[in-house]
């Protein structure tokens, strides 16, 4: 069954490359309307995050940004299949890096970075994007049930210049040595699977639990930590503002540097929050 998987994914991944992007945003809409309307994928979650991250607003506001954040995944789904077959003069046309040079500049010295990001926009074609950067990109991942399109996927990243290392190699990924700095990614907004292990802070009005990992690394390593501000301009283009958080985030104290990352992503949520993956059963665990 796998490889039948497999054989499909390629079938679509070959089908998007050859799909201009005006016909790409009408298969968008055709998502949109199969997620929204008809399998109704994870409304109840969808809706009682909404609800409960935001009581203040009135039932109206909740459901619109209900339908912007369908809108915002069906645009994800098809932009991942086109973004495995997009050349990198389309990437950068479409995805544009703001502030490079404060990444650069640590480059420059010699020194490696640790980067957080979100599940936000469309963070799938900022793999893509981030080849511009002069580090060795690593981004950390879960690998898919399917292992030959797991495979195919993190043979044709490294071929194009970026490693992807599974999470339970993560201590093994950091300690490796490499021939220049690296970079390395995390995406670290999801719900953390061990409980016991959690950081716990206010998030959207909430006490939730968050990963251990990126916190125990910087102190760990000592690197510099930047964030990753993805944003959608319009439909198919993106800007990266690239955010400096800093040298010596080793130093603050136990979960302080977990809860100055989620303060920004909180903030940027608030800003437009159908952008965000509410998908997610975030708020699964109780403290």
């Amino acid at each position: 069954m796998q490889r039948i998987g497999y054989y499909f994914f390629r079938f679509f991944k070959f089908l998007f490359k050859i799909t201009p992007f005006w016909l790409l945003y009408f298969f968008s809409d055709l998502v949109f309307f199969l997620f929204y309307k008809v399998l109704k994928y994870r409304r109840p979650i969808v809706y009682g995050n909404l609800k409960n991250s935001f009581p203040d607003k009135k039932e109206e506001e909740i459901l619109q940004i209900e339908k912007k954040f369908y809108k915002n995944l069906a645009m994800i789904t098809v932009e991942s299949l086109k973004g495995l077959s997009m050349t990198p003069a389309q990437m950068r046309q479409r995805y544009v890096i703001k502030n490079k040079e404060v990444a650069d500049k640590y480059f420059e010295q010699g020194k490696s970075v640790i980067v957080l990001a979100a599940h936000y926009a469309n963070w799938e074609w900022a793999v893509d994007a981030v080849k511009v950067f002069k580090h060795h990109i690593i981004g950390f991942y879960k690998p898919l049930a399917n292992k030959y399109i797991d495979k195919y996927i993190s043979d044709m990243r490294s071929d194009e210049g970026v490693e992807l290392a599974p999470i339970e190699n993560t201590r093994f990924t950091f300690q490796k040595e490499r021939e220049k700095p690296s970079m390395f990614v995390m995406i670290a907004d999801q719900n953390p699977s061990n409980k016991e292990r959690a950081i716990w802070v206010n998030f959207l009005g909430r006490e939730t639990a968050c990963l251990h990992g990126p916190e125990f690394y910087i102190k760990y390593t000592k690197m510099p930590v930047i964030y990753f501000n993805n944003q959608r301009v319009r439909r198919g283009f993106y800007t990266l503002e690239v955010i400096d958080l800093g040298e010596d985030l080793s130093l603050l104290p136990d979960g302080e540097m977990t809860e100055k990352y989620m303060k920004i992503l909180e903030k940027i949520i608030l800003q437009n929050p159908a952008n965000w993956l509410w998908s997610h059963k975030r708020w699964k665990h109780k403290r």
